[in-house]
């Protein structure tokens, strides 16, 4: 019994082992270079290349033959907390963010693993000679569990993307910290703590690295406290910081006035929870910022411009030092956000900057000097008219919240437009628009100002699906970008809840909370192909080649914000979803349709 039992403890000693020696064959660092232009079938940077565009240059699978997709592989993830993930692949090998820090390379071709990260069971090295961050003991993964998020998913352990540069790969905690791990082996590199989690700061989205720096921005700012929000530029080699720039005004500094007389403590919001997008001609990283907090004017005691919330920042990714700035919404009222993705698209000669917030209008800025261009309100809101040649704000009657008296607004606090990231397809001309269809019945509360306290303030929500959606909650829009009118719609019962995702072959992919992902005829809108998830499509589908083959990795899980947790099983009860199982499903074509 006795030598069973050693023997048994031997083997499980011997697995352990090698599981722990595990590593990427023929590993090559990336480079600068490959970063700015990626490998078509490689995806390197969250929106895949640097503009953000979402676009793959792939064409294996096609309009013709994509009916023909069938599951490659699917991979269990962490079920510890919610996902919006954005994977990576370099060279055959994925590498997947998952919740609460968890990191794991995949052969992208299986779905086998060869390495996992998982934070509180490593410590870091020590920081080369030469200076750096001093390493930071990582805190238990109970402790990591328990802080708090952002971006709609508070304390559910959102990990959307992670960057990877050299032989490292970079991610971010729900506890603010920014760890690098060897990309051949998962091992720890260094872990810098960038704030203090337990004023509220946290990590829902992953960094970008432009130029040796690890670029990333912070969220849970509601809290009063004597600090603001703020992006930040880090050593990828140490994780030392080089660089801190607020994204809200202080007092006495450019902009300060613009928040009254509230002092530094009472100046909340501005969270930078997506990952910014990069111009190398320009030198300049493109970062947007969320609402002030709280929400309402009348609740946070301002009614002034509130910089630099609801804008887009040009900063040097080499200082931090912010070029120019565009506030989209100033004085912002009823969090409408414009915090989301940046692309960057020439247009008629003109290097210009494209985003859309949860109003659905679509802003053109100059992304050299910041200038605004032109602004196209795809008609669905209520709140704001803007004047599409000058790109003045102004508030319709009655739509400013005064405290305990409802306001009618479309859309709801959940906006149309949200994280799910649209795209970009130079093909076709045409942004691809994930959005969602409704409105709300909202009364404002106000908030005790008090340091430690603070919030989004009270409201209190009755939701209802938007008069136009014909009973539908979700939307896919085709927008071309030089007229400014949708090529086409697709309406779905239940809110759009992926990235949008065009590729070379004509088709562009898309999910829903109902389970469904689809590929769209990129010109038509006609659904090409539909497949039914373990449960809700979720964050952001890829494409990619491993050993020849291309691959197309969609999300399935739980999360998501208020578009999953309140709106569809308020507005929507006949649809259900699993509350569990975050899952990453791969489909290709049959080995005999790429023969032919």
């Amino acid at each position: 019994m006795r030598a069973r039992l050693a023997c048994s403890i031997s083997i499980m000693v011997m697995l352990a082992s090698l599981w722990l020696m595990a590593q990427v064959k023929d590993f090559r660092p990336v480079t600068e270079a490959m970063l700015r232009n990626p490998a078509p079938g490689d995806w390197l940077n969250w929106r895949r290349t640097d503009n953000a565009w979402g676009f793959s240059p792939l064409d294996q699978i096609n309009r013709q033959n994509v009916q023909q997709l069938q599951l490659a592989w699917s991979w269990a993830m962490d079920d510890s907390g919610a996902q919006e993930s954005a994977p990576l692949v370099y060279d055959g090998v994925m590498y997947l963010p998952n919740p609460r820090g968890v990191i794991q390379a995949l052969d992208a071709a299986t779905g086998d693993l060869i390495w996992e990260y998982r934070p509180g069971a490593q410590t870091p090295a020590p920081a080369p000679s030469g200076g750096g961050a001093e390493p930071t003991a990582i805190s238990p993964l109970s402790q990591r569990a328990n802080a708090g998020g952002g971006g709609g998913d508070e304390g559910r352990g959102i990990q959307r993307n992670i960057a990877i540069y050299g032989d490292k790969v970079f991610g971010t905690t729900n506890d603010a910290h920014i760890v690098a791990v060897e990309a051949r082996t998962g091992k720890l590199v260094w872990d810098t703590k960038v704030a203090d989690s337990k004023l509220g700061y946290s990590y829902t989205s992953g960094p970008i690295v432009v130029r040796g720096k690890v670029i990333a921005g912070i969220t849970g700012c509601t809290r009063y406290k004597e600090d603001v929000c703020f992006i930040t530029g880090h050593d990828a080699a140490t994780g030392r910081e080089v660089w801190r720039t607020s994204t809200i005004a202080r007092p006495g500094e450019p902009g300060g006035d613009t928040w009254g007389d509230l002092p530094l403590t009472f100046r909340a919001g501005g969270d930078a929870w997506i990952p910014g997008s990069y111009d190398p001609e320009a030198n300049l990283v493109y970062w947007a910022t969320a609402q002030a907090k709280p929400w309402a004017r009348v609740a946070r005691g301002t009614d002034g411009d509130a910089l630099y919330t609801n804008s887009t920042l040009a900063l040097d990714p080499d200082t931090g030092k912010m070029k120019w700035y565009y506030q989209h919404l100033p004085g912002e009222t009823q969090d409408m956000d414009e915090v989301f993705e940046n692309l960057l698209i020439d247009v008629g000669g003109r290097k210009s900057l494209f985003k859309m917030g949860k109003l659905g209008i679509l802003w053109q800025l100059d992304r050299t000097t910041g200038a605004f261009v032109h602004a196209t309100d795809i008609g669905y809101q209520n709140i704001v008219q803007v004047n599409p040649q000058t790109g003045k704000v102004t508030y319709r009657q009655g739509k400013i919240p005064e405290l305990g008296v409802e306001v009618d607004q479309c859309p709801s606090t959940a906006g149309f437009k949200s994280w799910r990231a649209m795209a970009y397809s130079p093909q076709t001309n045409v942004i691809y628009i994930p959005l969602n269809l409704n409105c709300e019945k909202a009364t404002f509360g106000p908030v005790q100002k008090v340091v430690g306290g603070g919030g989004v303030g009270p409201v209190r929500r009755r939701d209802y699906k938007h008069p136009e959606s014909k009973g539908n909650l979700g939307e896919f829009m085709a927008l071309n970008i030089t007229t400014g009118r949708a090529i086409w719609t697709q309406r779905t019962p239940s809110p759009s809840n992926t990235a949008a995702l065009p590729t070379a072959g004509g088709v562009v992919f898309g999910g829903d909370w109902d389970r469904h992902v689809y590929a769209y005829d990129a010109a038509t809108g006609k659904i090409l192909w539909q497949a039914r998830l373990p449960t809700s499509a979720q964050g952001f589908p890829i494409t990619y080649l491993a050993k020849g083959k291309q691959y197309v990795a969609v999300p399935a899980g739980i999360g998501g914000g208020s578009w999953s947790t309140l709106l569809p099983p308020e507005l929507a009860p006949e649809i259900r979803r699993p509350n569990s199982g975050n899952t990453l499903v791969v489909f290709a074509l049959p080995d005999a349709s790429l023969s032919k």
